[in-house]
This record gives C-alpha cells, structure tokens and sequence, in this order.
C-alpha cells in the first residue's frame, strides 16, 4: 500500500509540474499567466465595463500630446481637443524632464511603436541624443479607493466592498511595440535626461507614432534648456528615505536570500531610489519589526544567539551584505536600523542550550530590555566602527508612544553615547533635541524655531504620509501631481525632505493588481518588478528637482543680495499648504508656482 500511495504521490508530483502554475491576486482573481513576470506579462480586465456609446461617437484613432499630470483610462476614448501636437518644455542642465502621449484605437487593432529622433540646437549645431530619451508603455494596474467615508485609507479591506478598476500607473520599459485594441487607450512615456553640459539654448525633435510601419503622426517636441544647472542626485540635500523591502523581492524574483541572484535581481529596481537622490538604508536588525504588516515580512539582519553560558552573541554577515549592495549601489549617506521598539515588543534568538529559535518578550524600561539590548548595542557600535559605518548608523524607530521612546533612547545613550537616533512619528516637543533624524506626519508643523535650531545642529527634518492622509498621497488612484507637490511643500515648510514606509513591499501580483488586505491599492510599494518606475515615483521626482531648484535660486539670490528675488520666491511657496490644497488640485498649483519661478 506503501508503495501504490508512493508511486500515485510520484505520478501527482510529476503532473503537477508539467502544467503552467498560475498567478493568483490578494483578491483570490487569476491571472491566467504564470506568477511573478518579469520580463513580459498582459494586464487584466477591467471591471468597469467600456462605454461602447463614446467610442462609437469616435471611430477614429486618435493621436497625441498628453499631460504627466492625468492618468488616462483605459476603456475611454481621449478627447482630440485635450491633445496637441506641440510639445514645448522647460529645464536646467541635469534635469530629468518627463512627458505622456496618448493614443485612442477606434475601430481597428493597433501594432504600436515609436521612433524618437535626437533633439538639435540649429543655433549651434549641439544635440541632445536620443540615446538620452527613454520611451515606455503605461501599463494598467488594478486600483481601489479611499475609505467610504472619504477621511483616509486605513484598515483591513475585502475587495468586494471597495469600487474596483484599472488605472493607469506602471512604467514599462521592457517593451518595445504593444498590441493595442480597438476601443481601447494606450499611453505612452518619455524620460529625457538633459546632460550637464548641455548648451543652453532650444532644442527641437520629433515622435513618430508608428502601427507597423505606417507613421499614425509626427509629434514634435521642442525643450528650452536654460543656463542653471542641476547637480548629481547624489549631491542633491533633499533627504528621501523610501524604505526598501529585499524579502519581497526574494519572494518576486524566486531566489534564495542573499545570494548572488538575489543581489542582482534588486539591481534594476533600486536604480530609481539611486536616481531620485535616495538617501536611508533601510535594515531591519530584529525578526518582523513592523509584525506581519506586509505580504512579505521583514526578518533580522543581525543572527542574535544565546550562547551555552547565557552570553549574548551576535552575527552582523547579513547586515553587512545588504548595506555594501546598497552602498555600491549608490545610496551611502545613512543606513537606519530598526527597531528596538517593535509592534509586537517580542524579540526572536537562537537559544544553544535549547536548540531552538525562542522569543524574548520584554520592553522598554524592563531590566531584561536593558541587559539584551545593551549586549546588541554594544556589539553593534565596535561592528560599525570596525567598517567605518558608526556615524552614518542611526537607531530607528517609528510611530513608538514617548515614554517608550525615552526609554529605549536611555539604553541606546549608555550602550554609546554618541549612537544616532532616527524617528518617524507624532511631534513630541520633547524629543526634537534629542532625535537626529525626525520625520513628523504631514498633518503636523515643526515650530519655525525647531527647524532653525535643528537645521544649526545638523539634524534632518522630514515629513512623512501614511494611509491616514486621503490626499495628497500615493496611491495608484490619487492625482498623479500629489506626489511632486510634496517637494514643493518641504521647500515652503523648509523642511529637509520627505519619508514612506514602502519602496517595494509588493502586494502579490504588483504589475496587475495593486490592492492590498490592509490599505489603500499602492500604499505599499512606489515602483514596480524588473526596474519598471511608475507615474507616482516619476512625479515625485519631478517635485524633488523643483526643490533642489529652489535651494540652488535661493542660495544665488542671497549672493547676489536680490531681496526681491527671494520675496518672490517665498510668496510662490507660501500657497503649498493643506488649506490650500483643500481648494485646488495639486497641478493647478504646481503648474501656477512653475511659471512664477521660470521668470526668475
């Protein structure tokens, strides 16, 4: 009988591995491909039905300049008035500049590709190349809504009870030429990275919308590239931590943890954090810190083992992997390690005497919290110091009640003095001296003076959202513009940059379906597999430029005593506020504040 159930178990196995696996969503819908693409993959229905009425009002193919500012639908014809055939956009030297055309299949199939030629200066002879023009499809993604009663995001969610529908948000590069169907809307991308050295000057090209080899139209595009000059995002201030999920993308891209292929998988994804000035390493130096709070768990970085005489030992290989990836990687200014406060205040060990992984259930103000963290602290700090990372080190913790804070900071000052300390939570007047690196939501303001006298000591002050702001936010439903409005309200506030708590913590089929059990869809990832950016990410880039911009005009308006100037520039930044957006769309504002500060 052994033997029967043994070859019946054999035969299954063999069998089942034969047919295609199938990738499933959160919301239990499959996806009638194999799970986890990469390199190519096709989006999934459209819940809403498509509104057969308007397009048979419009049988042409329509074909156009669009907005980075609006996510076209799918299933709807664009209107030819909303289009243009000219594209005219402004820049410095170094900026990276986006744009959307769009195209509207009526009656007919559509094998669509483009050809962009370079950009020329006629005045100088000077190009810039189409080798610096990147062009890519946006995709759709599945997307859901606020809460009902509009206030926020929050919560545990089952699909059914939420309006569901494909949204316009991925970036795909990958793909060269797409099958567009009729009765359908396809958008497209431009990146171009205008170089340093540039000359300024105009410099005019065109788009060539193409179905096979026939040309659809010609779109013309012309850049004004101007004197000033952006510098490396490596050297921008604008302080951006997006913290970074390495287990999803073990669990995405089907490798073992820390190994090679590992590595090289997250090369492609983390090139947009790099490029975006991205400034925190996220390690995580407990198991589970955030509890279970994403499809894919953080784990320790650091082994903590018990030895047989009761002695803490700890093992920093894996800590130190990731950081030297990411620092080779580009991101080197600060590595945050979390947290000694975590949600479930349970710590995980291997224990020799007992063989086994056990859980030390203590906090803050405890003896037994005292004695191991102080054991950990203490290894940590001569580790740091060893490869030269102590002062780039801070100990992080988020959204942790005061008194836990004081008292975790106590344990963390006697371990070292001089250890850093990272914080991302409500604004405690008490701890502003204190916390290094302070990161308050967005519905709060730092005193005018705070920020003074933490900018003299040399301490970051951030914001940061959550799932608790309806807008501006990231969402994959929100108004694209929300997330480039927060560069511009860091340089009102006169702040050092912006915090999220998820680069990549992917939901499990993120290129298809962006709805998470807990959150609004895309609260918990900004970029896509296979180094895909987003429309989200694109235009938070674009607010973080508009940032280091007005950084760059100030500092020359002071040198030059243009008190004017600097009014001016104060005025365009004062409309930036919660209030204010309250009453205006984020790219009503961003587009009014961009035209007052090109004439400077």
């Amino acid at each position: 009988m052994k033997t029967w159930s043994a070859i019946i178990l054999l035969g299954w196995f063999n069998f089942s591995q034969a047919q295609s696996p199938e990738g499933v969503t959160h919301s239990g819908q499959h996806t009638n491909q194999m799970p986890f693409p990469v390199d190519s993959y096709h989006e999934l229905a459209n819940p809403t039905p498509t509104p057969v009425k308007l397009w048979n009002d419009s049988q042409r193919t329509i074909v156009g300049w669009g907005k980075t500012s609006k996510r076209y639908e799918k299933e709807k014809p664009v209107s030819k008035d909303s289009l243009s055939t000219n594209l005219n956009l402004q820049g410095w030297r170094g900026e990276k500049l986006s744009a959307q055309w769009v195209v509207s299949a009526g009656k007919k199939d559509l094998s669509l590709s483009v050809e962009i030629s370079d950009l020329k200066n006629r005045n100088n002879n000077q190009v810039i190349s189409k080798e610096q023009i990147e062009s890519a499809f946006v995709r759709y993604v599945l997307t859901d809504e606020l809460n009902k009663d509009q206030k926020g995001a929050c919560g545990h969610r089952v699909p059914a009870n939420f309006d569901s529908t494909l949204v316009a948000d991925v970036i795909d590069h990958k793909i060269k030429d797409f099958k567009v169907l009729k009765q359908t809307t396809r958008p497209g991308w431009l990146s171009i990275q205008v170089p340093r050295n540039t000359k300024p000057g105009l410099y005019s090209g065109t788009l060539k919308i193409k179905d096979g080899s026939k040309i659809l139209k010609k779109l013309f595009i012309t850049i004004t590239v101007e004197e000033r000059r952006l510098s490396a995002p490596k050297e921008w201030n604008f302080h951006l931590d997006l913290w970074q999920n390495p287990y999803a993308a073990a669990r995405y891209f089907k490798t073992d943890l820390w190994s090679d292929e590992h590595f090289k998988a997250m090369e492609e994804d983390i090139h947009h954090y790099v490029n975006a000035g991205g400034k925190s390493i996220t390690a995580s130096i407990i198991d589970r810190p955030w509890d279970g709070q994403t499809q894919d768990a953080f784990h320790s970085m650091v082994r903590w083992t018990k030895k047989l005489d009761g002695k803490w030992d700890f093992s920093f290989d894996v800590f130190d992997k990731w950081v030297e990836f990411m620092m080779d990687s580009g991101v080197t200014k600060q590595i945050n390690a979390y947290s000694m406060i975590p949600w479930k205040l349970s710590f995980a060990y291997f224990d020799e005497a007992a063989n086994t992984t056990k859980h030390l259930k203590t906090k803050p103000g405890e003896e037994e919290y005292k004695n191991s963290w102080t054991a950990m602290l203490k290894a940590f700090a001569a580790h740091l110091k060893e490869k030269g990372w102590f002062d780039k080190t801070y100990i992080a913790m988020d959204e942790r009640p005061m008194e836990s804070m004081e008292a975790a900071m106590k344990v963390i000052k006697n371990a070292d003095k001089n250890f850093k300390i990272s914080f991302a939570g409500n604004s405690h007047p008490e701890l502003f001296d204190a916390i290094d690196d302070y990161s308050i939501t967005l519905s709060e303001n730092y005193p005018d003076k705070i920020i003074e006298s933490r900018k003299k000591q040399g301490k970051t002050s951030t914001f940061y959202t959550s799932c608790s702001h309806p807008y501006p936010n990231s969402f994959t439903f929100s108004e694209p513009s929300e997330t480039e409005w927060y560069g511009w309200y860091a340089a009102n506030k006169k702040l050092d940059g912006f915090l999220r708590w998820a680069y990549n913590s992917w939901v499990l089929e993120p290129l298809l379906d962006s709805r998470f059990t807990t959150w609004a869809a895309g609260d918990t990832y900004f970029i896509y597999p296979g180094g895909r950016t987003s429309i989200r990410f694109e235009k938070l880039l674009a607010g973080i430029q508009a940032y280091e911009k007005i950084q760059i005009l100030k500092s020359e308006f002071k040198r030059n005593n243009n008190t004017e100037a600097l009014l001016q520039i104060d005025k365009i930044l004062s409309s930036f506020t919660i209030d204010e957006l309250n009453n205006k769309s984020a790219s009503v504002m961003i587009d009014k504040a961009q035209k007052a500060l090109q004439n400077l």
